[in-house]
Parts: structure tokens; C-alpha cells; sequence
């Protein structure tokens, strides 16, 4: 490939990647859309309050980047949640209505997370009414108590 070849190459990767960045309403580098959070992101703060589960219930801070507060695993949880973080998407957006879920009940649990995530405000609330709010709530352990473990439900 000639020296023009790669340069013109070069300038067209970049204003791509200008391009990505503009449509996203972001700046973030195009590479780190691909790969979720920008490590080092500062600002994660979440207050987790659980009710219904019995050993798991309360309230409990959790911050990440680095993880900490007085969340039981913050560590995990915080992996959790940087694991299902996808640059354009809310993390803690409920299901589509609609959906067909199992009448399955979970039981009385439920959870409401408020803060921010990933520069987003959160207000998500969580339940384990239906097949499908039992899914969603065991996407998001350990960030919320794992009441399979407690023999709790599905």
C-alpha cells in the first residue's frame, strides 16, 4: 500500500470515528463504544433498597470506579453492572410492555435503585411478580441479594 494509500486510509478511519462520537452525543473515542465503560469513570453512585427478601433487606450505598460503599459485594456488583453496560443503552430500562412471561410468582421482593450510572440518572424498580421481572431481577445479581440462594423463588 502506498504512503498516500495509508494516509488517506488513516484520515477516513478518523473522521469516522469523529462521526461516531457526533451521533452518540458523546466523546467518547469510537474504540471505547466498542468495549463499554471508559475504565477509570468516575461519578457511579447507586442507593440499593431491598425489601422482601428477608436477610438481604435494607438499604446500602454503592459506588464504582473503585468500588466501594457499604453494598454487601461491591465488587461484584459493580463488575456486574460494568459487564451489562452498553455505551447507548440504559442499563436499568424496564422491559418492554408487552412481552409474554411466564405467570410464574417470584415472591414478595423487590427493590428500588436510584443515582447514576455511567453519567445516566437511575430510578429503576425491580419485583419478581411475573417470569419476566424474575429474569430481570436475576440479571442484575449480586447489585441485588440473590434469592434463589435463599430459597426465596425462580
Amino acid at each position: 500500500m502506498s504512503q498516500v494509500n495509508r494516509s488517506v486510509s488513516a484520515r477516513l478511519l478518523l473522521a469516522a470515528g469523529s462521526l461516531v462520537a457526533v451521533a452518540s452525543g458523546t466523546v467518547v473515542p469510537a474504540a471505547a463504544q466498542a468495549q463499554g465503560p471508559v475504565p477509570g469513570r468516575s461519578g457511579d453512585h447507586l442507593v440499593v433498597t431491598v425489601r422482601g427478601t428477608g436477610a438481604g433487606d435494607g438499604t446500602h450505598e454503592l459506588t464504582c470506579h473503585p468500588a466501594g460503599g457499604d453494598h454487601p459485594d461491591p465488587v461484584g456488583a459493580c463488575a456486574a453492572l460494568d459487564g451489562g453496560t452498553r455505551w447507548g443503552r440504559d442499563l436499568f430500562a424496564p422491559d418492554a410492555p408487552g412481552g409474554l412471561c411466564t405467570m410464574q410468582y417470584g415472591g414478595p421482593a423487590t427493590a428500588h435503585v436510584t443515582g447514576t450510572w455511567a453519567g445516566r440518572p437511575v430510578d429503576a424498580r425491580f419485583d419478581r411478580g411475573d417470569g419476566c421481572a424474575i429474569a430481570r431481577w436475576n440479571r442484575f445479581v449480586p447489585l441485588l441479594p440473590d434469592v434463589r440462594a435463599q430459597g426465596l423463588g425462580a
